[in-house]
């Protein structure tokens, strides 16, 4: 339910005349049908759809679209829905905070039918403090999210587009402190980078340095 209007508002925002919506095939519902593309939106969990992913891939062409918050308004509300505040959360959300979801479905981007498109967006968050909420945020609820703007997108259709997550300048051999003292990404976001791009087949593990993984890039040309 929190995820609602987000996914309805980018549903509106990537259709294009002649799309259709909500078509069951393979016994699964479709959120676009572009002709022989199937669209998929997932705000958040791609373990929830991981299943269906695999499923779809084997017989059509299947395009999963993912939105990142590049810019976000918290909008804080009564339960009676009158507004309290509205200010600009100063967390901004890189491309590369892909990978915090994308370690569920590695596997797929191997798949000739599979591509992902990234929207950087502009939404606006809905708080409530009900007492229902995430301990985290004091028991205030996220009731809903809200499409402002697409300020980017961005389409991987194979290993290689991933590439473009490690620094030019990297060493033949890296680790992944070295792609976070280049990036300025923490260790941990690293280490989800290379999990992915192993599955993948973009890079390999050639050993340690210590007590650290080693790796290089593998040679696609």
């Amino acid at each position: 339910m929190t995820e609602h209007s987000l996914h309805l508002d980018i549903k509106e925002w990537y259709s294009l005349l002649g799309d259709k919506f909500e078509v069951k095939v393979d016994d699964f519902v479709i959120d676009v049908v572009r002709g022989g593309l199937l669209i998929e939106i997932q705000t958040r969990n791609f373990s929830a759809i991981k299943s269906k992913l695999a499923s779809l891939v084997e017989k059509h062409r299947v395009r999963l679209v993912y939105p990142i918050s590049g810019r976000k308004w918290i909008l804080r509300i009564t339960e009676r829905s009158e507004v309290i505040s509205r200010r600009r959360s100063p967390r901004k959300g890189k491309l590369v905070d892909l990978f915090y979801e994308l370690v569920r479905i590695p596997g797929l981007v191997d798949a000739e039918n599979f591509s992902l498109e990234v929207l950087v967006i502009e939404e606006e968050e809905v708080r409530c403090n009900d007492g229902k909420g995430s301990w985290r945020r004091r028991g205030v609820s996220i009731t809903d999210r809200k499409l402002i703007n697409v300020t980017d997108r961005v389409l991987f259709k194979n290993s290689k587009d991933f590439l473009r997550f490690l620094p030019e300048d990297l060493d033949e051999l890296f680790t992944n402190k070295m792609i976070a003292r280049k990036t300025g990404i923490s260790i941990t976001l690293a280490r989800k980078v290379t999990y992915c791009l192993r599955k993948m087949g973009a890079i390999v593990n050639v050993g340690k340095n210590g007590k650290e993984l080693m790796f290089r890039r593998i040679d696609t040309d």
